[in-house]
């Protein structure tokens, strides 16, 4: 009876460390809530992702990766002189710039070592521009404690090419940070929901073309019907 005992307290432990690791639906509340992340391991399996604007992610997708957010400085310091000609043996330094993805790295994330460097700025090998507006599948999504795992959690995405071929000599690309990367159009959802500022924006764009007859109140007022429920839901929340 013991034995029996024992082997059934296994078994449940066995079940709740697989439901630790591998999650269907993680919405963006859950991962706010201590209630339901501080059971949650470090590189949890997700599914299927409901981010802060109620947008969904799910392994499977295809995603647009949008404008780079940041620019990253080099610095080249070239001698004195060059052939026999000699330019008075002071040194000259040339900075270039380029405009690098601030959340989205080259390569999987080789554990959460990497991924903490990336968040800090330390991480070295950002993706470049010459990726705007190229289609990616998502292959897998994890989430991660901000530190212990009393820490809230935020998402972090493995993307693949759309075609199966690498990104160079990198398989694939990694977001450090699913909200800040969509927050900052860095990663572009294709079926996005407008937010409410987007849709007050609309509204009045097409109130200035009826003004001045480039749009007709007939289509005003369709298009104000069509956006009358994300302006007001999102004044409730």
């Amino acid at each position: 009876m013991k034995k029996t005992v024992t082997l059934f307290i296994i078994l449940l432990s066995g079940i709740n460390i697989y439901a630790q690791e591998n999650i269907d639906l993680l919405t963006y509340e859950n991962s706010q809530d201590i209630n339901f992340f501080s059971s949650i391991k470090n590189g949890a399996q997700v599914k299927q992702y409901i981010t802060v604007s109620k947008n969904s992610v799910k392994v499977g997708d295809t995603l647009i990766l949008g404008t780079p957010t940041s620019e990253e400085m080099s610095t080249r310091t070239y001698s004195g002189s060059y052939g026999t000609r000699a330019r008075g043996g002071v040194a000259q330094s040339r900075s270039t710039s380029k405009k690098t993805y601030e959340f989205i790295q080259m390569g999987r994330p080789a554990g959460f070592g990497s991924i903490m460097s990336a968040m800090s700025g330390d991480a070295q090998n950002m993706a470049a521009n010459s990726l705007k507006n190229t289609t990616v599948v998502v292959n897998e999504i994890k989430t991660y404690h901000r530190g212990s795992k009393n820490k809230p959690l935020y998402v972090v995405m493995v993307l693949g090419e759309i075609n199966g071929k690498a990104f160079g000599i990198n398989k694939f690309l990694s977001v450090m940070d699913t909200e800040l990367a969509i927050e900052s159009s860095e990663i572009l959802l294709k079926n996005r929901k407008m937010t409410r500022d987007e849709a007050i924006a609309k509204l009045k764009e097409a109130k200035e073309l009826t003004e001045i007859d480039m749009m007709s109140k007939e289509d005003f007022e369709k298009l104000k019907k069509e956006l009358a429920p994300i302006i007001t839901s999102k004044a409730k929340e």
